[in-house]
């Protein structure tokens, strides 16, 4: 396999392990249809398969290897890369702790007591124990600072939590939470505290789970309701005020811009039969196989021209994401905001022209056995916009490029 930068001995030995073992290891697809990340692990069954494929990941060293011995991890330099390219490479199952391994651990990291990195970060690299992301409110999206969930000070290092957070990917699991909750009102952003919040154990006492099922028919966001949560101020990350601060050290790290790599595996949910690359096109292939008034839909012109565009888009996204690879070609903070914008658009508009090549087939979901192409393209489309909204929006991304990178004035 040809990489970007050449391996140093420490990163070359441990590609050969990773590899090796994935050769071993990668377990059979199981009865159920793979899902494509974590936060469509939406039942027991789902949770089992992956959770304990995570343990095995992590007992190999795959998971959480760039991370300090003392706090479960590795404890290597630079390998967490390597091993989420070995594990995509072989096609293995997702990885069922999401947000636990993409933003909780990280934030933990940088901002956790010591007692809290040894006692939640083992835990949750391994896949033991599930987290979910407590930022968004009914008033209070990508306008983050607007939360209004609550922590009250009750004196003897305690606080009482109310509120309301929704959009709660895999909250119906979880047995932690990332909490950001507002404790001055007088200040936007410094009148906001970061917790860690333990969720599980206060079900149906303090803290009510209820689910929200999506337009496409499945499960996964959850709304969480807080009456009166009580938990001692050892749960909360960074001092009072500071919840601001630290938040942006998750959201940097859920954008991909952050310094620790997030675990990530994946690819099993393709079969191989119907298995693409780059040069395959997927939109191409369905827009010559697509029959439209007794013709292939890409003879009609308009159809052309637009497949055409995406196609460049698409090699034009690839290219980009070479420059990742080669750290001194580029801002790494900008390349990976720029691919975060720049992908979720690109999905939703190239799935978007796939519905107008489907036609009226494209009403057809995905649990209708008579859809072209088992339903994947409405499917994708309806989900495209949580991508482009989930870790602040399109217009949020573009003026964090704007700002941070080229200097530009801000817009308030």
């Amino acid at each position: 396999m040809s990489e970007a930068r050449k391996d140093t001995p420490e990163q070359e030995e441990f590609r050969a392990h990773a590899r090796a073992w994935l050769e071993k290891n990668n377990p059979p697809r199981p009865d159920f249809h793979p899902v494509q990340n974590g936060v469509e692990v939406v039942t027991e069954e789902h949770r089992i398969y992956y959770t304990a494929w995570q343990k095995a990941a992590y007992d190999a060293g795959l998971v959480g290897c760039d991370y300090p011995v003392e706090y479960g991890g590795g404890g290597k330099t630079n390998c967490q890369f390597i091993a989420n390219q070995e594990m995509l490479r072989a096609k293995t199952p997702i990885l069922a702790g999401l947000i636990g391994l993409g933003m909780a651990a990280p934030t933990i990291l940088n901002h956790g007591s010591e007692e809290l990195k040894k006692r939640l970060l083992p835990k949750l690299l391994c896949g033991e124990e599930l987290w979910c992301q407590g930022f968004s409110e009914p008033g209070a999206g990508s306008d983050l600072a607007s939360v209004q969930t609550s922590a009250e000070p009750l004196g003897n290092n305690k606080w009482v939590i109310n509120g309301h957070k929704v959009w709660t990917s895999t909250a119906h699991f979880a047995d932690w939470m990332i909490l950001l909750a507002r404790t001055d009102k007088s200040d936007r952003y410094k009148g906001l505290s970061y917790f860690v919040v333990p969720i599980k154990a206060e079900l149906e006492k303090s803290v009510t789970v209820r689910p929200l099922i999506k337009i496409t028919g499945e499960g996964g966001f959850n709304e969480v309701f807080f009456d009166g949560l009580e938990i001692d101020d050892s749960y909360r990350l960074g001092e009072v005020g500071q919840g601001w601060q630290v938040a942006m050290t998750t959201l940097t790290h859920e954008r991909g811009a952050g310094k620790m790599v997030t675990p990530t595996a994946g690819g099993q949910e393709i079969e191989p039969e119907k298995a693409l690359s780059l040069k395959d096109f997927p939109l191409l292939k369905l827009a010559q196989k697509r029959i439209r008034n007794g013709k292939p839909a890409l003879d009609d012109p308009i159809i052309r021209d637009k497949v055409m565009a995406m196609m460049i888009r698409e090699t034009a996204i690839e290219q980009s994401r070479r420059l990742r690879q080669v750290p001194s070609l580029a801002n790494p903070e900008r390349l990976a905001l720029q691919d975060k914008l720049i992908g979720t658009e690109y999905l939703q508009d190239s799935s978007g022209i796939a519905l107008e090549v489907e036609g009226i087939s494209s009403t057809l979901s995905h649990f209708d056995e008579n859809a072209p192409d088992d339903g994947q393209w409405p499917l994708t489309y309806l989900n495209s916009f949580g991508g482009t909204i989930a870790a602040g929006s399109s217009e949020i991304q573009k003026n964090i490029l704007g700002e941070r990178i080229l200097g530009l004035a801000k817009s308030k």
